[in-house]
């Protein structure tokens, strides 16, 4: 078996980051804040804490109201941070290492909601902002780590054109 490079090191070190953060603000606005007795709080400006029980896929897209898609959801997301966590393990650039460790870590933080609760806890609200999605630390993992995967692919692209 191949050891983890310096490189798949980090991606895991950004994945338990994610899901440790992500958890513990979950914990925070479910157990500390009471979010779900508030349903929503004005912060600042445009932005809201809106408590929403998400059953759907990405920002609430795709409802899966029974428990079957419940935990298809689960292996499916878990499927595929393990497929990233072998990727990673041989990434040999920063920036697709720290896109998959986002990745991972998002779709781990969402699959523990999923099988604690049966849905995702979204919170973040800039719906005032034209943005009408409710979500979490873990989707903006995932939408970042997404972003930044497929920059790298596009970098990467274009050293192996001028390399030819």
């Amino acid at each position: 078996m191949r050891a983890i490079s310096k490189l798949g090191a980090t991606a895991y070190s950004i994945a338990l980051a994610i899901i440790a953060a992500d958890q513990a603000i979950k914990y925070w606005i479910l157990y500390v804040f009471n979010l779900p007795m508030r349903l929503s709080v004005p912060v600042a400006g445009p932005f809201s804490l809106t408590m929403v029980m998400n059953r759907g896929v990405s920002f609430g897209l795709f409802r899966a109201e029974q428990d079957l898609m419940r935990w298809v959801l689960v292996v499916f997301s878990l499927l595929v941070a393990t497929v990233l966590t072998v990727w990673a393990r041989r990434a040999d650039r920063l920036l697709l290492t720290v896109a998959l460790g986002m990745i991972i870590g998002g779709a781990v933080g969402n699959a523990i909601d999923r099988i604690r609760f049966g849905a995702v806890v979204d919170f973040l609200d800039f719906s005032q902002m034209m943005f009408p999605w409710v979500f979490n630390l873990a989707d903006a993992g995932i939408t970042i780590g997404v972003a930044l995967l497929l920059f790298d692919s596009l970098r990467a692209d274009q050293a192996a054109k001028v390399s030819r």
